[in-house]
């Protein structure tokens, strides 16, 4: 009798979610929808409005090359002289000023593209050419970022790049 209580129960208890079809349609962008930009956050703006480096630096630190606004940050443990201070915070300067340009640049891009399609006023041409646009401004600010890694191999010497990625926890 009790075998056939958990049989039946077995098959009975599906039913609900067969009869109501059992999908569930929600977006994962839920809630999205509010952004002013679709395709970015507030604190994606944020950040690139403010020439950050929004991750597009990975290729670089994850593979040992540091950036010169984490460097600025730990000079005291690496041991920075004076001039390598003053060459990190010139190309700090000069990546933040030309990041906040392009971060601007592409904010602006993403922004036209999410009133083309929600104005209904978007082609398949000026889709072409809008992605390339972003694209393009994407790249460069990707450059940008990751040029200032590579300006800093000749303003730190072999010792402090190992300890400046242990400091950044990728040495065990």
């Amino acid at each position: 009798m009790k075998s056939l209580f958990f049989v039946s129960l077995a098959v009975l208890l599906p039913l609900p979610a067969v009869a109501g079809g059992g999908h569930d349609h929600s977006s994962p962008y839920a809630g999205q929808q509010t952004r002013e930009i679709k395709s970015l956050s507030s604190e994606d703006v944020a950040k690139l409005e403010k020439g950050e480096g929004w991750g597009l630096a990975k290729a670089a630190e994850l593979n040992g090359i540091p950036g010169p606004s984490h460097v600025l940050k730990m000079k005291r443990e690496l041991g920075l002289t004076s001039d390598q201070e003053a060459l990190a915070e010139g190309i700090f300067e000069k990546m933040e000023h030309q990041a906040i340009v392009e971060g601007r640049k592409l904010v602006a891009a993403e922004l036209a593209l999410d009133i083309g399609f929600r104005s209904r006023s978007i082609d398949l041409p000026d889709l072409r050419e809008r992605l390339h646009g972003i694209e393009t401004s994407r790249a460069n600010l990707r450059y940008i970022h990751l040029a200032a890694h590579l300006e800093m191999i000749r303003v730190l010497d072999e010792r402090q790049i190992k300890q400046y990625n242990e400091l950044r926890g990728y040495e065990q």
